[in-house]
This record gives structure tokens, C-alpha cells and sequence, in this order.
């Protein structure tokens, strides 16, 4: 019995989403940091602006 528990299979992903993101792909390559920190400063930067130049 404990030889099932080794062999069994993993669940199936969905789609095969899993896989593709296992997959190495040419490109740049980002840290999400700065993915995400671009539009805030952004927003930030607007609403800066908006305070000190439109009174």
C-alpha cells in the first residue's frame, strides 16, 4: 500500500496554467515591485501636482 501512496499522480491543473508558467519564455524579466510601484508613484506624482498647482 505504501507503494500507491508514492506513485500516485498529482491532481491535474487547470488548463495546464501550471505548466505554462513553469516554461522559461525570452523577454525581460520585471520584479513585481517595480510592476507595481510604477503606477503608484504615478498617482502619487498627480496627486501632488494636483495639491500645489491647480488652487
Amino acid at each position: 500500500m505504501s507503494s500507491k501512496k508514492k506513485g500516485a499522480p498529482l491532481p491535474a491543473s487547470s488548463a495546464g496554467l501550471l505548466r505554462f508558467f513553469e516554461d522559461d519564455t525570452k523577454g525581460y524579466r520585471l520584479d513585481p515591485k517595480i510592476v507595481v510601484s510604477i503606477p503608484v508613484g504615478l498617482i502619487v506624482l498627480s496627486w501632488v501636482l494636483d495639491l500645489f498647482l491647480i488652487k
